[in-house]
């Protein structure tokens, strides 16, 4: 079993390029992986998140990324493949074939069910996955504002778990996640704590995280690692200066409505032509030409040599 402490540092959550006929482009993936996670500093690869587009991919479709992306990295950085699933036997399934396709760690999605959920349903799904496979378990926390949010309670409560060892924090709060933090810490030391806020990462790393889970390390892996090894060095001056120097990308990319960031982070991608197409899957639609204009202007506004990959 893979050790929690491979969770320190900086975690970069894939992209997943497609054709035109929205195949998977893998030519492209073996470019945008490349670019992501060869950078010294990336611990770790996330893969059939959000950023993948996991929800919109087959489970066949899903095996395969981790079977593509477990071949290109080798043994060199742990894999954790995200569990996307809508019922108890769903994800025991689905967890059970990603360990064989080469997962390390799995990362728990909250069902479309969950919304409002006990502490009790989440804690025996949680409970189910982590009982059938033997792979340490990582929670993914919704923002509170979505409804899919885990109370400070909850949280808790998975990690008494022995097999959850880390959560995804993405409250969009910094007060819940200052509380998560201190909860959490208090009641398991080890437990790891993955800053994953959209644009808070400076607020979540100065209030204190073991790591950073995002997907704009798929455009930006260089920047995030020096705003981690910054606030490992309690270096608050560096830790601006960084993330100053991604403002503008973070900006456009996090710009309303936030659902299509990863949308964004493709036609970024594209244009530093790291991927042949930002065409992501239906029904996602090409990003507006606001949006658009944004990117190019930040992306302008940005040194280049920042955004190189490996």
């Amino acid at each position: 079993m893979t050790s929690n402490n491979a969770l320190t540092g900086v975690v970069v959550a894939t992209v997943l390029p497609f054709n035109d006929d929205e195949s998977i482009d893998w030519a492209s993936y073996e470019r945008a992986l490349a670019h992501a996670a060869s950078p010294d500093g990336i611990e770790a690869v996330f893969v059939n998140g959000h950023a993948g587009e996991g929800g919109a991919l087959s489970r066949g479709e899903r095996d395969d990324v981790i079977r593509c992306t477990r071949e290109r990295l080798g043994a060199s950085r742990p894999l954790i493949a995200g569990i996307l699933a809508q019922s108890t036997r769903e994800a025991v399934v689905e967890a059970c074939a990603a360990a064989q396709a080469g997962a390390d760690l799995l990362t728990v999605f909250p069902p479309a069910t969950f919304a409002g959920a006990r502490p009790e349903m989440v804690v025996a799904y949680v409970r189910a996955i982590a009982e059938a496979v033997d792979r340490p378990v990582i929670v993914f926390q919704y923002p509170l504002a979505s409804g899919y949010g885990y109370s400070t309670e909850t949280l808790v409560r998975l990690a008494a778990l022995p097999s959850v060892v880390a959560v995804k924090e993405g409250s969009d709060s910094m007060r819940a996640y200052e509380d998560n933090v201190r909860a959490l810490k208090a009641a398991r030391p080890e437990f790891a704590i993955l800053a994953s806020n959209f644009d808070w990462f400076l607020a979540q790393l100065a209030s204190g995280a073991d790591g950073i889970l995002s997907g704009l390390a798929s455009l930006a892996p260089r920047p995030l690692v020096e705003l981690w090894r910054a606030s490992q060095r309690g270096d608050i001056a560096a830790m601006r200066a960084v993330s100053a120097s991604l403002q503008p990308l973070v900006s456009a990319i996090y710009m309303a409505p936030r659902n299509e960031m990863y949308a964004r982070i493709k036609y970024a991608l594209q244009r530093l032509d790291v991927i042949a197409s930002a065409r992501t899957r239906s029904p996602f639609q090409p990003i507006d030409a606001t949006a658009a204009r944004a990117i190019d202007l930040a992306l302008a506004q940005t040194n280049r040599s920042l955004l190189a990959g490996g």
